[in-house]
């Protein structure tokens, strides 16, 4: 199973959209989990990704997927994920 991690946080209207892609996405692969991070909980986080959420992470490879991304770039990113 595919372990990925969206950085986001609470308020954020982009970061709900991304949420909304990626599920849109989970609906045709249950191979994947999604573990949500909101930013503000963690220092370290805030420093990386304060200005770029809502970003996908793939802790494995360390790819990222950065915002502005649609439906087709999610899916691109999981799938070259899935080929690696």
């Amino acid at each position: 199973m595919m372990r990925l991690v969206l950085f986001g946080t609470s308020g954020c209207h982009l970061c709900e959209q991304a949420e909304q892609l990626i599920h849109n996405y989970l609906r045709a692969d249950f191979e994947l989990m999604i573990e949500t991070i909101d930013i503000a909980e963690f220092e370290q986080w805030q420093e990386k990704y304060a200005i770029r959420i809502p970003v996908l992470y793939h802790p494995e490879t360390q790819n990222e997927l950065a915002w502005p991304f649609d439906q087709r770039n999610v899916e691109e990113f999981i799938n070259r994920l899935s080929n690696d």
